[in-house]
C-alpha cells in the first residue's frame, strides 16, 4: 500500500507530465506545475529538486517499461551470441528511434549548454543502459563466446556500430521516421562487424 507521500509524488507527476506535453518543456515552469499541483513551490521542490529532473521522471514514466523490455532481449542463457546481439540490437535501435524518444533526445541536447536535462538524461539512459551490455559482454567474453577485451570499450563499439548508419542524421534533424524494416538490415551490418572484431579466435590446432 502506498503511503500519502508516494501518492503525492505520483500525482505531481502525472500532472507534470500533462503540462509538459501541453505546453513543452521551455514553457513549463515549476510555478505553472505547481498552480495545477496545489500547495507551497516549496514542498513541490521536496520531491523535484529541479524542472529537468521531473521532466525526466514524468516522461520517463511510460517509456521506462519500454527501456527495460529492450534491454530483455538480451539472452544471457542462449549459446547462440551472434544472434542474442541481433535481437538485442533491432529492440534498442526500435527503442532509441522511435519517434518519442527522438523527440526527447533532441530536447536533451538542445538544453544541455543551460540546463541538468542532457547530463541527466545521460545518467538516467546511456550510462545505465551501457552498463547493462557491458556487464553481458563481460560474462559472455568469460564464457568464450566472445574474445577477451574491456567490455566497457566494447559496449561503445557495439553502440557505435548499431547507430553509425542513423546517428548523423538524427542530430541533423533529417532523419524522419525509422521502421522496424529499416533497423533489421542495420542491426545485422553492424552485428557482423562487431563479430568480426570481438568474436572468438579460434586457434589452430598443430
Amino acid at each position: 500500500m502506498r503511503t500519502k507521500k508516494e501518492e503525492k509524488r505520483q500525482a505531481i507527476l502525472e500532472i507534470a507530465a500533462q503540462a509538459f506535453r501541453e505546453l513543452g518543456f521551455e514553457r513549463t515552469s515549476m510555478s505553472e506545475i505547481r498552480a495545477r499541483v496545489g500547495g507551497s513551490k516549496e514542498t513541490l521542490y521536496n520531491y523535484f529538486a529541479s524542472k529537468e529532473e521531473l521532466f525526466l521522471e514524468a516522461m520517463g514514466m511510460s517509456l521506462d517499461v519500454e527501456f527495460e523490455a529492450a534491454h530483455q532481449a538480451i539472452d544471457a542463457t542462449t549459446d547462440d551470441i551472434e544472434e542474442s546481439l541481433r535481437r538485442f540490437g533491432e529492440s534498442l535501435l526500435n527503442f532509441l528511434y522511435s519517434p518519442e524518444i527522438q523527440s526527447l533526445r533532441h530536447l536533451a541536447i538542445s538544453e544541455s549548454r543551460r540546463t541538468e536535462l542532457g547530463r541527466l538524461m545521460y545518467e538516467g539512459g546511456f550510462s545505465r543502459s551501457m552498463k547493462l551490455i557491458s556487464e553481458f559482454l563481460s560474462a559472455q567474453m568469460s564464457l568464450g563466446r566472445l574474445r577477451q577485451a574491456d567490455p566497457d570499450i566494447a559496449t561503445l563499439h557495439l553502440n557505435g556500430l548499431l547507430q553509425s548508419e542513423l546517428s548523423e542524421r538524427f542530430l541533423l534533424h533529417v532523419l524522419g521516421e525509422v521502421s522496424p524494416e529499416d533497423i533489421k538490415p542495420i542491426t545485422d551490418r553492424a552485428i557482423n562487424v562487431f563479430m568480426a572484431a570481438y568474436g572468438p579466435i579460434n586457434e589452430s590446432v598443430s
